[in-house]
This record gives C-alpha cells, sequence and structure tokens, in this order.
C-alpha cells in the first residue's frame, strides 16, 4: 500500500548507531536512511528539503522538512510505532504538542484509508494546513489527492496563507 511519511527536525540529535552529534539536516537524511532499513517498508522517492519557520509560530529555530513515499505491507498501527521507535532512537521524547524536536516522523497517508477513531489517524488531519508537508509531497506526488476532501496538493496549497518556508538546495543523496 503506498505510504507518504513526512520529517522534520529542528534539533540536533545523536545518530543511533555511532553516537555522533547530527544537525538537523543531517538528522533528516539519516531518517531517510532508517526508513529503507525498515522491515515492511520500501522508499520510492525522497523529496527535497525545505526550512520552515514552526507552526504555529514560537520562537523555535527552523525546521528543515521533507516527505518519503514508498510502499508498506504494515498495518496503520505497526507502522506508526515504527514510526515512533525511529524517532526515540534519535532522542526524540513527546512532551508538551509542538514541542522542538530532534525528529518528527508523521504518516500523512496510508493507500488513501479515511479514519477518524483511533491511532493513528488518517490522512494526518492537520496535513493540508501545513506548507511545510504539503510543497515537499508536491515534489515526489504532483497529482496527490487528501483522501478525506480529494482535493489536489495543489489546491490545498492555494487555499494556505502564506508561510516563511525555503527550498533548499539539493544535496547527493
Amino acid at each position: 500500500m503506498r505510504v507518504v511519511i513526512a520529517i522534520g527536525a529542528n534539533l540536533a540529535s545523536y545518530a543511533p548507531i555511532d553516537g555522533k552529534l547530527l544537525a538537523p539536516a543531517a538528522t533528516c537524511e539519516a531518517a531517510v536512511e532508517a526508513l529503507r532499513e525498515l522491515d515492511g517498508l520500501r522508499v520510492d522517492a525522497v523529496s527535497s528539503w525545505y526550512e520552515s519557520e514552526p507552526v504555529p509560530p514560537s520562537g523555535q529555530p527552523p525546521y528543515i522538512n521533507g516527505v518519503v513515499v514508498g510502499k508498506s505491507s504494515l498495518a496503520p498501527e505497526a507502522l506508526l510505532d515504527a514510526l515512533h521507535g525511529i524517532e526515540a532512537a534519535f532522542g526524540r521524547v513527546r512532551s508538551v504538542v509542538n514541542a522542538a524536536r530532534p525528529l518528527d516522523l508523521d504518516l500523512i497517508d496510508m493507500g488513501g484509508i479515511v479514519r477518524t477513531d483511533g491511532a493513528p489517524l488518517l490522512p494526518h488531519p492537520r496535513a493540508h494546513e501545513r506548507a511545510f508537508v504539503l510543497l515537499p509531497l508536491r515534489d515526489v506526488l504532483p497529482d496527490w489527492r487528501e483522501p478525506g476532501s480529494g482535493k489536489t496538493v495543489q489546491a490545498l496549497l492555494d487555499a494556505l496563507p502564506p508561510q516563511a518556508i525555503r527550498r533548499l538546495e539539493p544535496q547527493a543523496r
């Protein structure tokens, strides 16, 4: 089943394997590699990286954000648990909502499932409000439609108020 996973970070982290200190952009790249190694998930595409101000505004450092598209044989609950495990390996501790974090992995869409009860909620309930999800998503799935509304990614972007975000220069992958 096709999956869309958003990746974000705005704090340094320590690499799970060697303990090396990673800047947020390096953490996001390392998270892609962790996703590639996840049993039951195949990574097919990785978006460009974007730098954005926190939403809602908070005085936190800027975020690095991107999107991975792939295929998964896992159930939504199992995939969410695996994503939380990767976050924890990079030092994520869940505290207050919208806190700064070394890594954030959000399940945005899973096969077009619409699920309003239980974890994970699908599609992600706030993805349609966030340019830092929609711009990288448009990079890798320009024809994506939000499963709940059927709106295109471009229509969702066009409906957003201005958000401080910029595409970063591509890095070798």
